[in-house]
């Protein structure tokens, strides 16, 4: 088969890739999932399904994973892999499966992924437009895991607005993906009281680690098909929008009210936490 080999991760990691099957195990019978994500958050929800698959009674097989390529981090600049790569890489999973394409249009890229006969795409804040030709990939769809409670706070930084607008309380919901933005029919939510007090990177590790356990819980429902029918469409008028945040909203103006500027403090350390 041919496989999509990342050149770039090559050059950092000298080590060969473990022998095993990429869910641990033989994989027969079992469904095989393709797992997009990028930062850290990401990362845990790859780690519990590459847990969960290696279980000999597991409907699914961690097929391949798809992430942003390497990028400059630190003050040395140097080229690093994405939280998820380097936790595959950290559990063994095969080099040559793990992609890392620039833009998830690339034919190359669109080519290989077909080649690994993905049963469902999961995603989890992967930071990439994924175009329709990707999309009817997969004959079980692909499913997003998004720490809000659709349609509130479509887009790309849902935790932080919803800290931002000082709710009380927040969830996170899985969702088929389509061309729209985060607009696909919700398979399932679960709520998250909101504490006054937590800062936008617990939140977002405690709405993952909650869509993790949700994910595994509903995947037999999307592999057979079942999800589909019991996913309850958006209603597109409560949607809200959650765009990126930019380094101009972290500053402070005392000139704001103090509700304002405790809601804005919550926002530290996350601005490109889902680039």
């Amino acid at each position: 088969m041919a496989r999509y080999s990342p050149p770039l991760l090559r050059r950092f990691f000298s080590c060969a890739a473990s022998s095993v099957s990429p869910a641990g195990g033989s994989g027969a019978g079992k469904k095989n999932l393709v797992f997009l994500g990028s930062p850290q958050v990401a990362a845990s929800v790859l780690d519990t399904l590459l847990a969960v698959s290696g279980s000999p009674d597991s409907g699914f097989q961690v097929a391949a994973v798809v992430t942003q390529p390497p990028a400059a981090k630190n003050r040395g600049r140097k080229l690093m892999p994405s939280a998820v790569a380097q936790l595959a890489l950290d559990r063994g999973f095969p080099e040559e499966l793990i992609f890392t394409p620039e833009r998830a249009r690339e034919e190359s890229f669109l080519s290989d992924l077909k080649e690994v006969k993905p049963d469902v795409c999961i995603t989890a804040a992967y930071g990439n437009i994924l175009p329709q030709k990707f999309l009817d990939i997969p004959p079980c769809g692909t499913v997003n895991v998004h720490p809000s409670l659709l349609p509130l706070y479509r887009g790309a930084a849902p935790v932080q607005r919803a800290l931002q607008d000082g709710v009380a309380e927040t969830g996170v919901s899985l969702a088929y993906t389509v061309r729209a933005l985060d607009a696909g029919p919700v398979i399932a939510r679960e709520r998250f009281s909101v504490d006054e007090c937590i800062k936008a990177p617990e939140l977002l590790a405690i709405l993952f680690d909650i869509g993790s356990r949700l994910l595994i819980n509903e995947l037999p429902s999307i592999l057979d098909g079942s999800a589909k029918e019991k996913a309850q469409p958006q209603d597109d008028s409560k949607a809200t929008l959650a765009p990126k945040l930019n380094s101009e909203e972290s500053w402070l103006s005392f000139d704001q009210e103090a509700k304002e500027l405790h809601n804005k403090g919550g926002l530290e350390l996350v601005l490109n936490c889902n680039s």
